[in-house]
């Protein structure tokens, strides 16, 4: 482990004073750092700043910059208490990260919002800083920029006092760096208050309408409400204010205090909105408020334990929302998004596991894995939580905050809370799932009679097996089978007195709460078919396991296709989303254009057919939350399938309208999908990027990158990629939804990987250095299924696999894609041939 600066010099308090000027894009700053000295030489950290002086009870020092390490070497005349005050100068980036504009338009006028992104080393691009997550410190912040009358500046704190000019905020309580947050510019915004008396706040810029911030205002105030209930533990500060950003890398970001989010995931249009929509940023709002408590009151020690802070709120977020909003049933959201991310991602051999050791800055960034820390964290957590139950759960969180309140943790003293709450050795299950990557596949089969369960670890593509072995929690319905198996093999008795006894068949995991797959024997498998009383999560499992059993060659791909008609008008969405995954995935084993295409289309036309019917192609008030969230589905398949009746409703529905934000929501990508790829016109595709640059909607926008990505005429998906450099047109924090959108269309792919090969130093100084730049290459090899496609993508990245924060990443990549090519060359007569009997 690399030397922390905080071993040598630890700060208590930072005045900073920052002087931002918007025309110039320059920053004149003075930080004055008060803290104690255990050496005479110590670093701070500093990245892009000029640094002019430092000083040592108001005399010179010596000091140097190291840009290489991003620190300036300073020594101080003695050691003890010593206050440095740094006086630099810094530019305003344009990357996304420090100090940053984002730029929007109100009625054709360029305007511009600066705001913040500290996490997870750019704290030190706007001032001085040991920036690291255990440095916690007190904050003063004073800011004057180039003020214009009516705009409005916040913080992570309330401003105290404004003179000169100068903006004076309330001392912040101890916190890391990376938390810090303002923003400044002509905003507007909406108030209201908990039951405790926290200042709730949502603030977007005036190209939005009023109305879109009131759903994100009702969630976040809720969300306070609930987590102090649940957390037993007050929020801390006065307010919490929410930011919306029209330049936003992450999705979201926690500040204390002045959480920051992409327009996208805060704002929507209350009465032109889709559920799922309301779903996402309700989860993303509840998200951000659970790291108020785990991640800002309670920081990791260091970035290997990441997944501390986001593993429980991407657990917390589903909690809260259930509380919200009982009705919207979000724990299937959970199973048919966070569940299935983590158990693709983590059967690839290389898989980085949750708790994963780091250094660098690069390192740091790459180790931000959706699927892994977020997703298969915080499925970790759901297991915990289910083995605990509640009151123990909030019992030890409660000791964990009180411990560590305004301080530092690791893993294991969460473990330690949970368990002395429990009386259960948590730490000593959970460190199997924690430290190890990948998960198991336990097979249960009847062997001479008896029941017999074996786990090993299951790999999609070549994976090397090192006999792993996880403590994983059952969830058997036969009281035969312990709690926690632990070990490899484990026999439960004679299978027909078992049988016999229970009176249901066999299942494992029930709930799909635990993190691993199930292959029943063909016995067993049949029983649970048959005869089996399988609710919706008990239906979306069996066909999500053994979609990944065949994508890792463990059963034939052929014997999924019959069970796509046999499960086709469940009337549950997350049965439909399971189903369509397996149908989508069928996609790569045929060659478009071609008569196994047409199969395909037929079968995808015989398994939607009937609920298009059922649902139709316009929204009916009242209708359930699963038809709701079926529709989309089942009008896609119908779409690809091109059935005609489907193509006259879409593109009958696109010619009612006047403006195109007049469509439902919930049709909108469908039947603009359906005129771009059917009906497309250089003046349609014109009239849509029009509409896109124009409008502020961000569910519209995402729609209108949706369907333009689907034209069909070279030309146009041409003039497409012409505009990806063009910030104007498309953001860069928009970019990768574009690329992957020609990239997906067979008649663009070639045009968007040729960009991406020619523009790559482009790309690199654009999102490089951002935790968004390693997954354009996550999202190609999420496309690529062909030889030719795979040697491409070798012959490209393997000369850039020592590049720091994309070793890990281009490693896993070239055995997704490979494991992807065997599959299709294996599999595809089989599979072929299974479509082509079962239309007939």
């Amino acid at each position: 482990m690399s030397k922390r600066l905080v071993e040598d010099f630890t700060p208590n308090n930072y005045q900073i004073y920052l002087d931002i000027n918007r025309q110039s894009k320059m920053i004149k700053g003075v930080t004055t750092i008060t803290g104690h000295a255990n050496t005479t030489e110590i670093a701070v950290n500093q990245k892009f700043l000029q640094v002019d002086r430092v000083q040592v009870s108001d005399q010179d020092v010596p000091f140097s910059v190291d840009d290489d390490n991003e620190i300036i070497k300073i020594t101080l005349p003695a050691t003890g208490e010593v206050v440095v005050k740094i006086t630099y100068q810094a530019k305003l980036t344009d990357t996304m990260m420090g100090i940053y504009p984002s730029y929007y338009e109100v009625n054709g006028e360029s305007k511009e919002l600066i705001g913040t992104q500290f996490e997870t080393t750019a704290a030190r691009q706007a001032f001085p800083c040991v920036d690291e997550p255990a440095a916690k410190a007190t904050f003063d912040l004073a800011i004057k920029f180039d003020e214009q009358p009516g705009e409005t500046i916040i913080a992570n704190m309330p401003e105290e006092r404004c003179e000169d000019g100068v903006h004076y905020f309330k001392r912040t309580v101890k916190m890391s760096t990376y938390l810090i947050a303002f923003a400044f510019g002509d905003m507007q915004k909406k108030l209201t208050e908990t039951k405790s008396g926290v200042k709730i706040g949502v603030f977007a810029t005036k190209a939005h309408q009023a109305k879109e911030l009131d759903f994100a205002l009702e969630i976040a105030k809720r969300a306070i409400e609930f987590y102090e209930d649940f957390y037993q533990t007050p929020y801390p500060l006065e307010h919490s204010w929410q930011l919306a950003l029209p330049d936003f890398s992450a999705g979201a970001m926690e500040n204390w205090g002045l959480v920051t989010y992409r327009e996208a995931y805060l704002l929507l249009d209350p009465d032109n909105t889709t559920l799922d929509n309301k779903q996402l940023v309700a989860t993303v709002i509840t998200h951000e408020l659970a790291h108020q408590w785990f991640g800002d009151l309670v920081t990791m020690n260091w970035w290997d334990d990441l997944w501390l802070n986001e593993s429980f709120a991407n657990m917390m977020e589903y909690l809260s929302v259930d509380a919200i909003h009982p009705e919207w049933k979000i724990w299937e959201m959970f199973q048919t998004s966070e569940v299935p991310m983590a158990l693709q991602r983590d059967a690839t051999d290389g898989v980085q596991p949750v708790h994963v050791n780091v250094e660098s800055p690069a390192e740091i960034d790459s180790i931000f894995d959706g699927a892994i820390v977020y997703a298969k964290g915080s499925r970790m957590l759901v297991m915990v939580r289910s083995l605990l139950g509640d009151d123990a759960l909030r019992k030890g969180l409660k000791k964990y905050f009180t411990a560590h309140q305004y301080g530092n943790a690791k893993g294991d003293d969460l473990w330690d809370a949970l368990g002395e709450a429990s009386g259960m050795q948590i730490g000593e299950i959970m460190h199997s799932w924690l430290n190890q990557p990948g998960y198991p596949v336990v097979s249960a089969n009847v062997i001479d009679g008896h029941l017999k369960l074996h786990q090993q670890q299951f790999f999609i593509g070549q994976g090397q097996d090192q006999g792993r072995l996880w403590k994983i929690p059952l969830n058997a319905n036969y009281d035969a089978a312990p709690q926690i198996m632990d070990q490899a093999d484990l026999d439960l008795g004679d299978y027909q007195e078992l049988r016999a006894n229970n009176g249901q068949p066999f299942r494992l995991n029930v709930g799909n709460n635990s993190h691993f797959i199930v292959k029943y024997d063909e016995t067993l498998l049949n029983d649970i078919l048959d005869h089996g009383e399988l609710d919706n999560i008990a239906q979306l499992q069996l066909l999500q396991d053994l979609r990944l059993l065949a994508e890792g060659r463990e059963i034939s791909y052929a014997t999924l296709v019959p069970l796509l008609q046999r499960f086709s008008n469940s009337h549950s969405a997350i049965v439909n989303a399971a189903l369509y995954q397996i149908a989508n995935s069928l996609k790569k084993f045929v060659i478009p254009g071609t008569a196994l295409e047409d199969n395909l289309r037929q079968l995808f036309d015989q398994i939607s057919k009937q609920q298009v019917t059922r649902l139709g192609w316009q929204p009916e008030a009242g209708e359930s939350n699963d038809d709701q969230l079926t529709r989309p589905y089942v009008l896609s398949a119908s779409l690809y399938a091109k059935n005609s009746a489907s193509l006259k409703a879409a593109h009958e529905l696109f010619n009612s309208v006047d403006k195109l934000a007049e469509l439902p929501a919930s049709v909108r990508p469908a039947v603009l999908q359906n005129e771009a790829e059917n009906y497309g016109t250089p003046e349609l595709f014109d009239r849509m990027i029009s509409a896109y640059q124009k409008t502020a909607d961000p569910g519209l926008k995402k729609d209108l990158c949706f369907a333009v990505t689907k034209f069909t005429d070279p030309e146009l998906l041409t003039k497409v990629v012409n505009e990806f450099e063009n910030t104007k047109v498309i953001k860069p924090q928009d970019l990768r939804a574009w690329y992957r959108g020609v990239l997906a269309n067979p008649a663009g792919q070639q045009l968007a990987w040729d960009w991406l090969r020619n523009e790559w130093d482009w790309l690199e100084a654009t999102v490089g250095g951002d935790m968004e730049f390693a997954t354009y290459i996550t999202v190609t090899a999420g496309i690529f299924h062909t030889i030719d496609r795979l040697n491409e993508f070798k012959d490209f990245f393997t000369p850039k696999i020592n590049t720091p924060g994309l070793t890990r990443e281009i490693n896993m990549d070239i055995r997704v894609i490979t494991s992807r090519v065997d599959l299709v060359d294996n599999e595809k007569d089989s599979v072929n041939k299974v479509i082509e009997s079962s239309i007939r």
